[in-house]
Order: C-alpha cells, then sequence, then structure tokens
C-alpha cells in the first residue's frame, strides 16, 4: 500500500478504524440498559461515546510509536502495515498525535464531570495511564501478559459501568454483568492480533499470553470467551416476558461467532487480517443485539 508522508489518509489507517468498533460497543450496551430504565440522557452518553473513540484512537497511535521503538514492527510484519514502521508518519509526529488523541479524550472526559462528578476523575487518570502504559514505560502491559486484562476492563467494566452511571448517577448489577459480558468478547480482537503474531511476538520478547500460553491456548480462549459472553446475558432473556425473537437473535450471534471460530482455526499468516476485522464486527453486532433486546422487549 503506498501512502503519502503525513497525508489524512495515513492518519485514518494508524487510528486502525476496524478496531473501534470494540470502543462503540460499550458505550451502545450501557446507553440502551439507560434506555430501558428510563435515565438515558444523549449528551453524557455521546461524551462517553468520544472520550473511548479518542482514547482508543491515543492508544493505537501509542502502540504504532512504542512497538517501532521496541523493534516489534519489523519487515516480518503479518498484520496490517503501521504508520510509523512502513515511513508514512514521523515518529516524532506519531508521538504529537497521540497526545493530541488523548488530550481530546481527557476534554470531552472534564464536561463528564458535569454529570458524574469527581469520582469520574480517578477513572479518567487511570484510562489516560493505561493507553500510555499499554506499551510504553519500563513495565509495558502488553508486553508482560496483561492487555487480555486491560481490554475487559477498558474496553468492558469501566466503559459501560460509568456510561450507564453518568446517565443514571447509580451503579447497577445488570450493568457490571454487561460489561464482563462485552469485556471478554472485545478480548477475541487482541487474541487473533496475537495469535497471528506469535512468532514475531517471540522474536521482539513480547509475552502475550499467546506467546505464554501457545497458539492452541488462543484458540481455546477465543471460542469460550463467546460462550462466557452468550451464558452471561442469557439470564437477561430468561427474565423477559416473550422469549422468541430474543433467543433467535443470540442464537444467530452465536452460529456467526461459531463459524468465524472454525475460520480462524483454519486460518494463517496474512489471512487472519479478515478474521480479526470479522471479530470486531461480531463484537459489535454482540452489542447492537443486546442493545436491541433492552431497548424492544
Amino acid at each position: 500500500m503506498k501512502m503519502k508522508k503525513n497525508s489524512f489518509a495515513a492518519w485514518v489507517e494508524a487510528a486502525r478504524p476496524k478496531t473501534l468498533p470494540a470502543s462503540i460497543s460499550p458505550v451502545l450496551l450501557a446507553s440502551a440498559l439507560a434506555w430501558q430504565d428510563g435515565v438515558f440522557n444523549a449528551v453524557p452518553a455521546a461524551l462517553c461515546l468520544f472520550v473511548a473513540l479518542f482514547a482508543q484512537i491515543a492508544s493505537n497511535f501509542a502502540n504504532d510509536y512504542f512497538d517501532f521503538k521496541k523493534g516489534a514492527d519489523t519487515e516480518e510484519r503479518l498484520g496490517p502495515e503501521r504508520a510509523v514502521a512502513s515511513g508514512w508518519i514521523e515518529p516524532k509526529s506519531m508521538l504529537i498525535g497521540t497526545f493530541v488523541a488523548l488530550g481530546l479524550a481527557c476534554l470531552c472526559g472534564l464536561f463528564l464531570l458535569f454529570y458524574g462528578g469527581w469520582i469520574l476523575l480517578p477513572v479518567g487518570v487511570a484510562i489516560a495511564l493505561c493507553v500510555l502504559a499499554y506499551s510504553a514505560g519500563p513495565f509495558p502491559l502488553a508486553y508482560n501478559g496483561l492487555g487480555d486484562i486491560c481490554v475487559v476492563l477498558f474496553y468492558g467494566i469501566v466503559p459501560v459501568c460509568f456510561t450507564y452511571y453518568v446517565q443514571a448517577n447509580t451503579f447497577s448489577l445488570l450493568s457490571l454483568i454487561l460489561s464482563i459480558a462485552i469485556g471478554v468478547l472485545s478480548v477475541n480482537i487482541l487474541i487473533v492480533n496475537n495469535y497471528r503474531d506469535y512468532e514475531q511476538d517471540k522474536k521482539a520478547k513480547k509475552r502475550t499470553t499467546i506467546v505464554l500460553f501457545g497458539r492452541r491456548f488462543g484458540l481455546i480462549l477465543y471460542l469460550l470467551n463467546g460462550l462466557i459472553a452468550l451464558l452471561l446475558v442469557l439470564p437477561l432473556v430468561s427474565m423477559l416476558p416473550a422469549l422468541s425473537w430474543q433467543v433467535g437473535l443470540l442464537g444467530a450471534f452465536f452460529i456467526l461467532f461459531y463459524l468465524l471460530w472454525k475460520e480462524m482455526v483454519k486460518t494463517e499468516g496474512r489471512a487472519l487480517n479478515k478474521i480479526l476485522g470479522k471479530t470486531g464486527m461480531l463484537v459489535f453486532l454482540f452489542s447492537v443485539s443486546v442493545s436491541v433486546i433492552l431497548c424492544f422487549s
């Protein structure tokens, strides 16, 4: 792929738009729950969406920059081309872009203080630190087997629970259950990425869970995450008066999920990039399906 240096297209590619549904999904789920509970508020919901998107873009930019600096992005890379390693964006520009995106996330977060109060401040600080600590610093989380936990926390528990909180001014058990479901499902995006890059990550001493426990472990965990997500939302459906179409919707999701897993088992190398994109869309499909069930049951 030929890309002009510092072009708009280069920055869009560096933001990794195919992974952004992982940021949209938890905010959508929490807002659907707020709608069902009669406390939906569009303004803080939109602000939460902007925080999530800008924070993920900042994380993607930071990964691009720091993986290049650590030598994890080489000519042997099987994943989508990285902007810094490919020469599309200069390292210094990418680092500046990281802090600009992170600053925009923090700015939106400050406006959320009007809705959720000062309890949100340490949450915002934790998000900002994780964006940088994921691939930078003396103990980068992604290089020490903690990437999966970060995803569950910051693409599941934190965005769902606090998006609900800024609208309802309280927490709920259901928001926690939904947050864990979308969190473990979002881990599958990381699993595909690390499954594909197993050999390269070993050489770069990037100790992902796949490097630590093997590729077979990654395949099993991918399937288990889908099952866990489904099992967590089934009690929600069982409490509803009419079960037919809700069960059908979740059943259709699981069939698609299982077929994608079977495809992943048979796929190697760069072909896994398609699985990565489909996994991101499946996370979004799950959140849409559960949101529809919440809003229209």
